[in-house]
């Protein structure tokens, strides 16, 4: 199991739209620097750095096939984070009926901010 910290640090590699994006198409497959470049319509030089990043810290890796950078996923865990990302939640969690630990008070509704 990941200490703590690590899942920590995951998330925050993961927490940026290209790389959500670079992500979401390797769930699909092996794709090229070319193809992502293609797909995300940002610079080869902006993609590979995101690349840098997340396989920096093991989150995906690649092999080379002639001068071609073939990319794919490593870390188990980034299929089931995406999909938890995707879902659309309709309703909040219902609120306490009182306190658990006193069973007192009551939950007033909205709170003010």
């Amino acid at each position: 199991m990941r200490a703590l910290g690590k899942r920590i640090e995951l998330l925050k590699i993961i927490a940026h739209p290209v790389r959500i994006k670079i992500l979401e198409e390797l769930t699909k497959g092996v794709k090229c620097v070319s193809d992502l470049e293609e797909f995300l319509d940002i610079s080869q030089p902006k993609v590979s750095q995101h690349l840098a990043l997340l396989r920096q810290y093991g989150v995906i890796d690649y092999y080379m096939d002639g001068r071609l950078r073939c990319y794919f996923l490593k870390d188990p865990i980034i299929p089931d984070i995406l999909e938890i990302l995707k879902k659309d939640y309709i309703e909040e969690l219902p609120a306490p009926a009182c306190c658990p630990v006193t069973k007192k008070g009551k939950y007033p509704g909205k709170r003010r901010h």
